[in-house]
């Protein structure tokens, strides 16, 4: 006899099953693919050049390992929240090249994650299961994806993290979640502990929690919020606290009189204000135009009382954020004699890819009339917002130094890899929204792949155009023998920082005067004479300013 135990389940529970496997096993399918091309992409990544970043990151994640730090006094505070995560590496191995090149391996992962977490966000804002799961793969594409993961930079995992704390968000408002409550503040908090601009998403994040927690009458998620929030916060705290007193012993640089003469004056309020619209603008045009889409999007959104309370949540978490980065972040920098202090794009990169996706969902889903409005309000925020930056800074954007790292998406726009010029970026950007504008606005809904196909194109010669290259020339780096590493403080920085890292048996010492007693290895300007004791190796020369002294002692 067959009881209801023993009967098979219904076939729509079954299809649902194997639909939901299937599902799985595409989204871990796309991942692999995603992981692959940026391996593909920094095959020959094998040191850090984003410096000192890059060096501050990972002499923090060895110190945290147990293997030596260095004394980096002066210079900005890297925190500790991305290090934490390469702890594992240095565990596994000491040497400087295996240990960066699994660094990369991470930042991949981490990047190429952002693909089921945008099918997720994109389900959730109400697009099919397959125009998401399309959507999401060219979405993994974007430049903000591709640039940042084959360095050893908190870039690398920032715009996962935001689109994570994003779904979590949606799930808090959607559904008065415990789970989703816990997941968004433990995130945020961590958002923190890895970057300062994770101290605008915390606050963002507490402010969310509290208005959903009034809408819903509901204590119990905004406990699990806060509580989540308030432990890793903690933890971030003592983490960076340890940090700070091995590393900075002398103290980090603190740019808190900065901030406070910026945003107490009005010559410091039109600096923040001038350089977080030339970040807008950059967020835009570093996405060809759909973030100028999304952000008219979301405004409209907002603002739309007969929308999904979740929906205009969402709306207004991620404007926020993206307005109070901007701002924030621009009125902590420093004038740097740079062109990138006015117009910037990697403080808005960890929300570039959200961006994105809304400004894909505005297209999709919009009619043809609102999605003709969402072109003409990006062209506008566009034009108002660069605009606005080059009428602040002037020739300046032509005196001031032009470092092409500061524009990759720039230099894609314009061909140009030595200046910036805003409407020669502008006008490629506007051409590529309006290819994406038409492709939506000429075909049916149900047929509007067809703007997925436009931007696949857009992306993919981005991804062509940073295809490496087999790097060429002699290393410019010392190469002492082990044994303890001294460096005159007359070198400069942008040599003894990188090489930190590459000495990595023992901490590399600083001095004035002579070497430390016990040392065997000294790197010092060229042309110094070696002191008594001492020999010189002939290694460097006067074009890199160094040469290195060998103690006779140590032979």
């Amino acid at each position: 006899m067959t009881t209801v135990f023993m009967a098979p389940a219904p076939a729509y529970v079954t299809g649902r099953r194997e639909g939901r496997s299937r599902l799985w096993w595409v989204l871990a399918a796309g991942w692999v693919a995603q992981v692959g091309l940026r391996l593909w992409l920094y095959r020959y990544h094998t040191g850090p050049v984003a410096n000192p970043d890059e060096t501050g990151y990972l002499l923090a994640a060895r110190w945290l390992a147990g293997g030596p730090g260095a004394d980096l006094t002066g210079s900005t505070f890297y925190q500790g929240g991305y290090p934490v995560l390469l702890v594992p590496i240095f565990w596994l191995t000491s040497d400087p090249v295996l240990a960066y090149r699994l660094v990369v391996v991470v930042g991949s992962m981490a990047a190429a994650g952002a693909y089921p977490l945008a099918y997720m966000l994109l389900r959730r804002m109400g697009l099919g299961g397959r125009v998401a799961l399309i959507s999401a793969f060219v979405a993994g594409l974007s430049p903000a994806l591709l640039v940042f993961p084959g360095l050893a930079l908190t870039d690398a995992i920032l715009p996962a993290l935001v689109l994570a704390w994003l779904v979590a968000v949606h799930d808090l408002a959607a559904y008065g979640s415990v789970r989703a409550g816990a997941v968004a503040g433990g995130l945020s908090a961590f958002a923190m502990a890895a970057h300062l601009r994770g101290t605008v998403v915390l606050a963002v994040c507490v402010l969310i929690v509290v208005v959903v927690s009034a809408r819903r009458k509901a204590t119990m998620p905004a406990v699990a919020a806060l509580v989540s929030a308030g432990v890793v916060a903690a933890a971030g705290k003592a983490l960076n606290g340890a940090l700070a007193a091995a590393l900075y012993p002398g103290g980090a640089r603190d740019l808190s009189g900065l901030l406070l003469s910026r945003l107490t004056s009005l010559e410091g309020q039109a600096w923040a204000l001038s350089g977080a619209a030339g970040q807008l603008w950059y967020l835009i045009a570093g996405t060809w135009g759909l973030a100028g889409a999304g952000l008219a999007g979301a405004a409209a959104l907002l603002v739309r009382r007969s929308a999904l309370f979740q929906h205009r949540v969402l709306a207004g978490t991620l404007l926020l954020a993206t307005l109070a980065i901007a701002y924030a972040s621009s009125a902590a920098l420093p004038d740097e004699h740079r062109v990138g202090n006015y117009v910037y794009g990697r403080y808005l990169a960890c929300v570039a890819v959200a961006w994105t996706l809304a400004g894909l969902v505005a297209l999709l889903k919009g009619g043809r009339l609102a999605v003709v409005r969402h072109d003409l309000a990006a062209a506008g925020l566009m034009a108002v917002t660069g605009g606005s930056a080059a009428w602040y800074a002037g020739d300046r954007l032509e005196r001031y130094s032009f470092i092409a790292f500061d524009f990759p998406e720039v230099i894609f726009l314009t061909g140009m890899r030595d200046s910036l010029n805003l409407g020669s970026a502008s006008v490629p950007a506007l051409i590529m929204l309006a290819c994406l504008t038409g492709a939506a606005f000429l075909t049916a809904h149900r047929t509007r792949l067809l703007v997925v196909g436009v931007l696949a194109l857009i992306d993919i010669a981005f991804t062509a155009g940073q295809a490496p290259a087999r790097p060429s020339g002699a290393d410019w780096l010392p190469a002492p023998p082990p044994g303890r590493v001294a460096v005159d403080r007359r070198v400069k920085w942008n040599l003894w920082v990188p090489l930190a890292y590459r000495v990595s048996w023992t901490e590399i010492e600083l001095y004035d005067g002579r070497p430390p007693e016990g040392t065997c290895t000294a790197v010092v300007p060229y042309g110094a004479a070696p002191l008594p004791g001492w020999a010189a190796t002939g290694r460097g020369g006067a074009q890199m300013g160094w040469t290195t002294w060998s103690s006779r002692r140590c032979e």
